[in-house]
């Protein structure tokens, strides 16, 4: 097998915009919110876009290769990941996810908690991680008097900055951001507030799963530590997933795990994966899936890259 690269799945949002159009030439045209990269979920399913698989879906790549795509200890039956990039030209709706029994029950998915990395900010940019300085109560009616800004927690931004958003903890990306989001495989989001937006709002049910201790973390002040040809850093592992960050001035190297995959994602630079019969381009806004059975590999460049994995019982 190689790394696998599928064709971007672009969204058109009403707070969307065209700043892939930075490192990418193949964008629809309209105001693009959302690329799904490595994605096989009912409401997008990637195809491969390299190599002697091109042309397949992700859906059936799973059904042929199984355990030897994904690995030993990853369930075939849903995969359990997505990763996509976020534009935001406009604000975001103010949102919180639930976990996976809240899910289970009412939504039939999986919760949903994600990670986001700032691939880049312009000036001023900012986000929403949580709340503050408020109760249950105290939100549910601000939430009634469309009051709801004064209890966000509001934190400018720059580019590198990483932020765990678990179920439960209300958030919103605002304007003037990239970002590339590693999240469990689902896509169930419920709206508090939406800036006066003619959208469905969630109330009853955000309120049912908002956890209003959750606080906010920059996880990219994580230790950073220094190796030949690159350094290393892991920003988080929960339940879910781990992500790593990668960053390489001339060489790394790794091998893949008989377990699970792996999922490389480039936010800065250029470089290339090269193993035995394949070299192939990673470039910022790339996303790659790892094969379990892959083998050993080198990422060769300047480049800074999160990996990210299941994270395995």
């Amino acid at each position: 097998m190689y790394p696998i690269r599928f064709e971007n799945l672009y969204y058109e949002k009403i707070w969307g915009g065209r700043d892939f159009e930075t490192f990418r030439n193949n964008m629809p045209e309209g105001e693009i919110g959302e690329s799904w990269d490595i994605a096989c979920h009912p409401n997008g399913t990637g195809i491969v876009e390299n190599g002697s698989l091109k042309g397949t879906k992700f859906d059936d790549l799973i059904k042929e290769y199984g355990h030897k795509l994904v690995g030993e200890k990853v369930t075939l039956e849903k995969f359990p990941l997505l990763i996509k990039l976020i534009n935001s030209k406009e604000k975001l709706s103010v949102q919180v996810h639930p976990g996976d029994e809240y899910a289970a029950k009412y939504e039939n998915d999986y919760g949903k908690t994600e990670a986001w990395y700032v691939i880049d900010a312009k000036p001023g940019a900012s986000l929403i991680v949580g709340t503050k300085d408020c109760t249950k109560e105290q939100f549910e009616e601000s939430i009634k008097n469309n009051n709801v800004e004064s209890y966000l927690n509001k934190i400018e931004v720059k580019k590198g900055d990483c932020f765990l958003i678990n179920s439960g903890l209300v958030h919103a990306i605002c304007e003037g951001v990239i970002i590339a989001e590693i999240q469990q495989n689902s896509d169930v989001t419920y709206r508090v507030y939406d800036y006066g937006r003619p959208r469905e709002i969630h109330v009853e049910k955000a309120l049912d799963v908002i956890n209003f201790d959750l606080q906010c973390e920059n996880l990219s002040e994580k230790k950073e530590v220094s190796y030949e040809g690159y350094k290393h850093s892991l920003l988080c592992k929960n339940e879910y997933f781990g992500i790593e960050k990668i960053s390489i001035t001339s060489e790394y190297k790794d091998v893949s795990d008989i377990e699970k995959f792996d999922m490389y994602t480039c936010v800065d630079g250029e470089g290339v994966i090269v193993g035995k019969d394949f070299e192939e381009v990673i470039k910022t806004g790339d996303s790659y899936l790892i094969p379990a059975t892959l083998g050993e590999y080198k990422i060769k460049g300047n480049a800074i890259v999160l990996k990210s994995y299941p994270v395995i019982a």
